[in-house]
């Protein structure tokens, strides 16, 4: 059993780099950490596949931040000193095989084996299904709206979690009502129709999701979601996670609500296939498809 609460004072082994998503071969890394291991994420402060505050719902050890801003301009050796002296019972450190450290990422995971003094771990490239695990590869799948590519490296659905806000208010009286979320820091998948889940509280339900500019109506970006047969309570500042499971279609401008609404009418019956032959995986648990 791993715990939380372990302060730096306690950590023996850390495993640095971005974590951005906690996929598939962040994980291996973990594996590496022990009982009193820790995180350091260096956090780059820009959209994520996963904000700041999500990280430690994802993994079993503390994790501990540094700003990059406050530390890309540090030599390597002052880079060590300074872990050296946040985590002064530090004796392993884990990176993966691509780690690069100190200004202008000037040293890699030799310079970093020759610098610090303790054990020094590097793990291997990692691949699944033949495709090297990255983050970059990630964010282009979900950039090309491969979500389902996107899914299998992370090992997980790509949810946004955010506060319901107001939306046009045209839905539940001329098409379908949505519940709209506030999506910011965040990382957007590409414009367009998805099958996904709802999860409020802890009850689950299939969805609809719409990303994008709403170019039929106010043109304003949108990101919302139906709740397919079933009439969901969520009130304007209650949390909710949307999952991304299929993406159905790109957005599309039409001339009239009644063509919009048949379109609807049409992404609810592929969403409901989509999602019939797909689980909902939460944190950690990996996809097999």
């Amino acid at each position: 059993m791993f715990s939380h609460e372990l302060n730096k004072n306690e950590i023996h082994a850390l495993a640095i780099g971005q974590f951005d998503g906690i996929h598939r071969a962040h994980r291996e890394l973990f594996k590496q950490l022990g009982r009193r291991g820790g995180i350091l994420v260096i956090d780059k402060n820009e959209s994520a596949v996963m904000p700041r505050n999500r990280r430690d719902e994802y993994v079993s050890h503390p994790c501990f931040y540094y700003d990059l801003a406050d530390i890309k301009n540090l030599s390597g050796e002052e880079f060590i000193a300074l872990l050296k002296k946040d985590f002064p019972s530090l004796q392993k450190i884990v990176v993966g095989y691509d780690f690069r450290f100190g200004k202008n990422r000037m040293f890699g995971v030799e310079e970093l084996d020759e610098i610090y003094e303790g054990k020094v771990v590097i793990v291997p490239e990692f691949c699944y299904d033949g495709i090297s695990v990255h983050m970059s590869k990630i964010r282009a799948f979900l950039a090309l709206g491969e979500i389902f590519q996107a899914n299998r490296l992370l090992g997980r659905e790509y949810s946004i979690l955010g506060e319901v806000k107001r939306g046009q208010g045209i839905g539940g009286k001329l098409l379908f009502p949505t519940i709209n979320l506030n999506s910011e820091g965040y990382f957007i998948p590409l414009d367009g129709v998805y099958a996904s889940r709802i999860k409020i509280a802890d009850d689950v339900y299939s969805s609809v999701a719409f990303v994008g500019k709403r170019i039929s109506t106010d043109g304003l970006f949108s990101l919302e979601a139906h709740a397919i047969d079933v009439k969901i309570d969520a009130q304007e500042g209650d949390t909710v996670e949307l999952f991304f499971v299929e993406y159905l279609r790109e957005n599309r401008k039409f001339e009239e609500i009644k063509e919009l609404k048949k379109q609807i009418e049409q992404d609810i019956v592929e969403a409901k296939e989509a999602l019939k032959i797909c689980k909902i995986y939460p944190q950690g648990v990996t996809i097999e498809r």
